[in-house]
C-alpha cells in the first residue's frame, strides 16, 4: 500500500512541475502516472550505473554533476513517455530538482501523518 500511495504522491508532484516552470508539460493524469512509474524505475534501474560510471566527475565537482544525472533521467523519461516533455537539457536539470523537492515534502507530510 506504501507504495501505490508514494507512486502516486509522485505523479501528484509531476503534476505539479508546470505550474512551476512552464518549459516542463504534463498533459494529463494518465501520463503523470505513467511517467512517476518510468521514473521510478528508471532511477531504479539506469540512476547506480550512472552514478558509479560518473564517480571520478562526480567526486571532482563535490557531488554537483548528480544533479546532471537527475535531470538525464528526468530528460530521457520525458523522451519516453506521451504527454511528458521538457523543453531543454537545462530545464530537465530545474525540473528534476522541483520534481525531488516537491516528493520530498508532500512523502514526509502525508506518510509522516497515515504512520502516527
Amino acid at each position: 500500500m506504501r507504495l501505490v500511495l508514494t507512486w502516486l504522491i509522485n505523479a501528484i508532484a509531476l503534476l505539479a512541475i508546470p505550474y512551476l516552470m512552464h518549459s516542463v508539460e504534463v498533459t494529463s493524469l494518465g501520463a503523470a502516472l505513467v511517467a512517476a512509474l518510468v521514473l521510478g524505475l528508471v532511477n531504479t534501474l539506469i540512476r547506480p550505473v550512472l552514478l558509479l560510471l560518473t564517480l571520478p566527475v562526480t567526486l571532482v565537482s563535490l557531488g554537483l554533476f548528480i544533479f546532471i544525472i537527475n535531470g538525464f533521467m528526468f530528460w530521457l523519461v520525458a523522451q519516453w513517455v506521451d504527454g511528458f516533455h521538457v523543453d531543454s537539457f537545462l530545464s530537465a536539470i530545474g525540473g528534476a530538482l522541483l520534481y525531488s523537492v516537491i516528493s520530498w515534502a508532500l512523502t514526509t507530510l502525508i506518510l509522516k501523518n497515515s504512520d502516527g
